[in-house]
């Protein structure tokens, strides 16, 4: 089984399962946005292309069997096994039915949120707020108490109808410590939590239970640290969830009474994560995911051990930075926070971000920037010397801004 020291050596055990990317000959610091897949990847998409051939309209059967692995996968990953686990092409599709079955349509019920939240979350609720929807946003650094700061909001009298709230914040990689008290008191206010696991997964162990929160609603997707490439968007459900009709819903959620009669006056509902599935959709994304997450169980990549590397890689790029010495006013890191508060990726503040972007690009390392923040997010499949070698590229950008 594969160990920290053989992923921190160089050349990475990893590494010649991700030849087709050549992750040994280029320093990919885009772990936290898109991750290398591994090159049994391409073994599911192949496959897939192979029972459509084979199968014709019967390869929906089989497309199924990889959904469901996908689902179990999922559940193990969240400590859920046998949990509800609905998929949909990403994480705003699911989270727009989860939103649409709150009853907001009806007035008076606010949704209480972060201004830390991704984008496709962000953009959604702006829209709503200007159809009239209550949207409050607390503000999320820091970090720390934000659970906390969250909770106090139920408590002043008005009406909630969910909290929606990151476990790792995508810009700054903080993790949100204590959702689980937040659970305890949406459960006692009777108000639906969503938490975003999608900087989460992977860096971050989220065992459901024994944080608290298996009456959370829990969404994300593989697009980043799960190396499962596009299209791979899941919804875990709490085991309440039956009470919830998504007012957008797609005819795969009565898939399974297709032949029945359908009255009119109330649309029928599929059991369990059923009634938020969607409509006709290309299963190759499932096929891949599958094949990916079986060579995460073959190579020992569990939560404990991947969670072990991306602490130990952000240890690396930490030291490597603070040996730079560089001009805080140039670029800088947040030192008050713990590495154990931190998620799968180096957060360093700078003015010049879009610039060093540009800069670390030209010197062969790919990361990327939000705002006045430039992101290092390391990988599995990176070396420590690789990533010692792209914070020496980064001091030589730096030193070519500030003169």
């Amino acid at each position: 089984m594969t160990t920290l020291d053989d992923l921190a050596s160089t050349p990475n055990a990893l590494a010649p399962h991700y030849s087709r990317f050549r992750v040994a000959e280029r320093l990919l610091l885009t772990g936290h946005s898109h991750q290398a897949w591994p090159d049994v990847a391409r073994e599911g998409q192949l496959e897939a292309f192979d029972d459509a051939a084979e199968a014709v309209d019967g390869k929906w059967d089989r497309a199924a069997a990889k959904a469901d692995e996908l689902r179990a996968a999922v559940g193990r990953l969240l400590g859920d096994p046998g949990g509800q686990v609905a998929l949909g092409a990403n994480t705003h599709e699911l989270v727009v039915r989860f939103l649409s079955g709150l009853g907001l349509q009806a007035g008076g019920r606010r949704l209480v949120t972060t201004d830390g939240e991704f984008h496709s979350l962000r953009r959604q609720l702006d829209r709503l707020a200007e159809e009239g929807v209550d949207v409050v946003r607390v503000t999320a650094e820091p970090a720390g108490t934000l659970a906390e700061r969250l909770a106090a909001t139920l408590g002043d009298g008005r009406a909630t109808a969910a909290v929606l709230v990151s476990a790792v914040l995508f810009e700054s990689a903080r993790v949100v410590p204590d959702l689980g008290g937040l659970a305890d008191v949406c459960r006692r206010h009777e108000v639906e939590l969503l938490v975003d696991a999608y900087h989460a997964l992977g860096p971050v162990p989220l065992p459901l239970g024994a944080l608290g929160l298996s009456d959370a609603w829990v969404v994300g997707g593989g697009y980043k640290y799960l190396q499962l490439g596009e299209g791979n968007g899941f919804l875990r459900l709490p085991p309440h969830a039956g009470w919830m009709r998504p007012v957008v819903t797609g005819w795969f959620a009565e898939f399974a009474d297709l032949a029945g009669e359908h009255p009119t006056g109330r649309v029928q509902y599929g059991e369990g994560a059923a009634r938020f599935a969607g409509a006709t959709y290309d299963p190759t994304s499932h096929y891949r995911a599958a094949r990916v997450l079986r060579f995460f169980d073959d190579s020992g990549l569990t939560p404990a051990l991947l969670h072990q590397s991306y602490q130990h890689q952000l240890d690396v790029l930490i030291r490597a930075f603070d040996e730079l010495d560089a001009p805080e006013a140039v670029i800088a890191r947040d030192r008050t926070v713990r590495l154990a508060d931190l998620g799968g990726f180096l957060a360093l503040r700078t003015p010049h971000a879009p610039r060093l972007e540009q800069e670390l690009a030209r010197r062969g390392v790919l990361c990327d920037h939000r705002g006045q923040v430039l992101r290092l997010g390391p990988a599995p499949y990176l070396a420590d010397a690789q990533l010692e070698a792209a914070i020496a590229a980064l001091g030589e950008a730096v030193a070519a801004i500030a003169g």
